[in-house]
């Protein structure tokens, strides 16, 4: 049985990353240094015998994903299903207003409640199944070949833990840094870890490693 390699990357960085501001499906785009990130993975790709580029629509992974596909002639698809995690009540607020005017919700979201969704938003739990359910679909469609998914910290959070069997629960010990490289293969049984948070391509340039974008 064939297998899909998939490339998953996180967006690049945008101001609302620099303020520890939970953006969650709010439509923020790229800042400066982002776009500058989303061009060297680009360049760090583009020798990569890629056959397709997924991405959220959101803006900061769209713009991410069309720095990679320019140089290779492709055109990006977009899917609903890599979106970040939808935070609801939290979306818009730093982590320190969250803390102060919610610490119930908050104290919750810290310990990673796998049921507990702030208002408006996904549980862990919903947020786990639509990430894995798209990502599989996806990676189905390319037996034998190399795809780029270009998502969130989340997502990316999500497909570190599918591949390695983590719980939902499980502390974090793994970088989500901006345009990290991240690399993955699946087959039907799931998906297993190659390689993770490659950033030798910004050459020691300071990313944030924040789940929340």
């Amino acid at each position: 049985m064939q297998l899909t390699r998939v490339i998953a990357v996180r967006h690049g960085e945008t101001a609302w990353n620099v303020d520890s501001r939970i953006q969650g499906q709010l439509d923020i785009s790229l800042n400066d240094t982002g776009l500058w990130q989303a061009r060297r993975v680009a360049q760090a790709l583009q020798d990569e015998p890629l056959t397709a580029i997924y991405a959220s629509d959101l803006a900061r992974a769209r713009q991410t994903a069309e720095e990679i596909a320019r140089s290779h002639g492709i055109e990006v698809t977009v899917d609903t299903g890599l979106r970040e995690r939808s935070f609801g009540l939290f979306e818009g607020r730093t982590f320190a207003d969250i803390d102060a005017a919610l610490p119930d919700q908050a104290r919750l979201w810290r310990t990673r409640d796998p049921e507990f969704a702030p208002e408006g938003g996904e549980s862990l739990l919903a947020f786990r199944e639509r990430v894995t359910s798209t990502a599989a679909t996806l990676a189905a469609r390319h037996p034998g070949e190399l795809v780029v998914m270009v998502a969130h910290g989340g997502v990316m959070d999500v497909l570190y833990r599918a591949a390695t069997r983590q719980e939902l629960q499980a502390p974090r010990t793994w970088h989500l840094g901006n345009a990290a490289i991240n690399r993955l293969l699946w087959t039907p049984q799931g998906f297993t870890l190659v390689g993770w948070a490659d950033t030798a391509h910004l050459q020691g340039d300071g990313t944030l490693d924040e789940a929340t974008a």
